[in-house]
């Protein structure tokens, strides 16, 4: 992999890096990136939807008329799915759609997204993220010295009160610790921006498989 440029908090180059080849320069692999996408967005699911059943329906209690010589139907309840506001049959119900894939399936979807994203020219190293104050206005000014013109994703070793803080209010950006980086995340952002302590922690999560 080439070497890339590390740029300060003001945009200015800090020097140069080598990216990790295993991380960055690899074969893209769709179908893992598919499989993995999917099951984070139905792991957000929150599965609440819910109906009543007959037996939940207030009311219906009483026999709504005689067994016999109406002419009618028989009918022991009002609530009967058959009729209007009645239960319903086979409603959904509460339930969880959370489910896994094995973890060499993401470690692999990992690495095609940021391989995907480093062609892509999405990658920005960040040399250290210095705050002077947690304002919002000081992470704006840096997008904008980092030449940011869309939806970036800040990769850092650890998500600070004083940092989530000051980014809370940016629309455009959003916060993720390398430890716990995932697909979705980085294929929803048009720029990461990853600072080198995280991008150490990176390196060390492909070590580890």
């Amino acid at each position: 992999m080439s070497e890339v440029d590390v740029l300060n908090f003001k945009g200015e180059k800090a020097g140069k890096i080598v990216l990790s080849a295993k991380l960055f320069d690899q074969k893209i692999n769709a179908t893992v990136l598919h499989e993995v996408i999917t099951m984070q967005l139905a792991n957000k699911r929150l599965g609440t939807a819910s109906t009543k059943t007959r037996g939940n329906v207030s009311g219906g209690g009483i026999k709504p008329y005689k067994q016999k010589h109406t002419g009618r139907a028989r009918a022991g309840s009002s609530r009967s799915p058959l009729w209007r506001h009645g239960g319903i049959i086979f409603g959904p119900l509460p339930r969880s759609y959370k489910y896994d894939v094995p973890a060499k399936k993401k470690q692999a979807a990992l690495i095609s997204a940021l391989s995907s994203k480093a062609k892509d020219n999405g990658i920005i190293i960040l040399d250290k993220l210095e705050l002077a104050q947690p304002k919002t206005k000081n992470v704006g000014q840096m997008l904008k010295k980092l030449k940011i013109n869309g939806l970036a994703l800040l990769v850092v070793e650890k998500v600070t009160t004083e940092l989530a803080r000051a980014a809370r209010n940016i629309q455009s950006l959003e916060l993720a610790t390398a430890s716990k980086l995932n697909v979705y995340e980085i294929l929803q952002s048009k720029y990461v921006i990853i600072t080198k302590e995280a991008l150490a922690v990176l390196e060390a999560r492909v070590k580890e498989k």
